[in-house]
């Protein structure tokens, strides 16, 4: 029997309970145990504001982040930039730019928050996955969505009113491509027999987290998900971590036998050098001023209602990014540990 807890207070293994299909897998094994919250960041670490200067360097701090020995890190899949929308993401392609870090890291979980499964074919998603999933040695984490920018169906020739059924059927397609090796697959999205998709996932699979409801209901997303990322209801005060509490357990409640599936949610910060500044919210509550113990208290708040990792964004602090890194790292991550599980496999690719 393996022991729930190492002598650095870090959790060796999750339970028995947890997704069998994922239990070698060094990215969800990493992130994600019952009763536990990790801590992961998002990507960029800075803004996107006209130019591209913010991101230099930035593959030098996501080093030290997986040498701090954080979760994971995250990116975002924004194919096109809306200045309308005001956001370009972390501006790389999500694979391509993944493959990179998975060359400059270690051990830190890659996930993708999220990867938009209605704009791209299956087989073009599958093989960038399970390739980005081998060559870290299966680090990959694959938060996925039905897409919620109006301007990017039209721009690649999508019905966006149809993408709930055509998420529904690229995931269908995705598993089993990835899967199968008889390579007979019957779609609206394409036919196949005889041809196989290569390379297969590291580990046999990849965790598929849905975002947000991906215009499907409860009840499919607890059947049909590895897990799931939300919102986080409002969080300057402990009301809004009582409400996303009920929505988790409304999910759970519906997940098939009682299998441990993982809640993620996630919050730009402002994290500011006085650690007893108030939970803030700015902008509408889009973005939280905190200090130190506030952010404590909140991932606190969210361990409590089942939250089982956080990812955090910092590209709009008011502080350098590796002042912000270093003082999560030193002062916070200690209480959230990262789960000690199986090592990446064979990288030398």
């Amino acid at each position: 029997m393996h022991k729930p807890i190492d002598a650095a207070g870090q959790i060796e293994n999750p339970s028995p309970q947890a997704a069998e299909s994922f239990n070698q897998h060094p990215g969800f094994r990493r992130m994600f145990a019952p009763d536990q919250l990790t801590i992961g960041l998002f990507l960029p670490l800075k803004f996107y504001k006209g130019h591209m200067d913010v991101l230099k360097g930035q593959a030098d701090l996501v080093e030290s982040i997986d040498q701090r020995n954080f979760a994971a890190v995250w990116v975002r899949d924004v194919p096109l930039f809306d200045p309308g929308f005001g956001d370009a993401g972390q501006v790389f392609d999500p694979f391509v730019y993944l493959s990179y870090l998975a060359a400059r890291t270690k051990n830190i979980s890659l996930a993708t928050g999220s990867a938009i499964f209605t704009l791209r074919h299956p087989i073009d998603l599958a093989k960038a996955a399970a390739s980005v999933d081998v060559l870290s040695g299966g680090r990959l984490v694959l938060g996925i969505a039905s897409g919620d920018r109006p301007a990017e169906f039209p721009a690649y020739g999508i019905d966006g009113g149809q993408r709930d059924v055509r998420f529904r059927e690229t995931l269908e397609f995705f598993r089993q491509l990835i899967q199968d090796r008889t390579g007979a697959i019957q779609s609206s999205l394409g036919q196949m027999n005889g041809l196989e998709l290569l390379p297969k996932p590291a580990t046999g699979g990849i965790p598929l987290i849905v975002t947000g409801s991906s215009r499907q209901s409860l009840d499919w997303i607890a059947k049909n998900s590895d897990g799931w990322l939300t919102y986080p209801e409002a969080t300057a005060t402990e009301a809004g971590p009582r409400m996303l509490g009920h929505k988790i357990n409304a999910w759970r409640e519906k997940i098939p036998s009682g299998m441990f599936k993982p809640h993620i949610t996630n919050e730009w910060i402002d994290l500011v050098e006085d650690v007893n500044h108030p939970r803030t919210p700015l902008r509408g509550g889009y973005i939280l001023r905190t200090g130190r113990a506030g952010l404590i208290k909140l991932l606190e708040e969210w361990r409590a209602v089942g939250v089982n990792h956080a990812a955090l964004g910092i590209h709009f602090s008011s502080r350098p990014p590796a002042e912000v890194i270093q003082e999560l790292a030193e002062e916070v991550l200690p209480l959230f540990p990262t789960h000690v599980g199986p090592k990446p496999l064979f990288t030398g690719w």
